[in-house]
């Protein structure tokens, strides 16, 4: 695999090498991590979809648009606490 250069202001190259050299990692790998770990908002749908059939097939247990959406709101809250606490 060959190397690419990303082009980012120098704030951000300097946040990045912060974060980076406080996980123990380079930036590289900090991007690296990044780009493999976000998911497109298709492939949030499609894992989504995935996780809906594997619950209605193994446990019979049909989750509605509106109890996913709910329980993706108190996932976010409950992540978003964490942070503030951490913080």
């Amino acid at each position: 695999m060959s190397d690419a250069m990303i082009r980012v202001p120098s704030e951000v190259r300097d946040r990045l090498a912060v974060i980076a050299e406080s996980r123990g990692t380079s930036i590289r790998s900090l991007v690296q991590e990044f780009a493999e770990a976000t998911l497109t908002d298709e492939e949030r749908r499609e894992r989504a979809e995935q996780t809906r059939a594997y619950l209605a097939e193994h446990f019979g247990v049909e989750v509605s648009d509106e109890e996913s959406a709910a329980m993706g709101r108190k996932l976010r809250d409950a992540f978003a606490r964490r942070q503030d606490a951490a913080a």
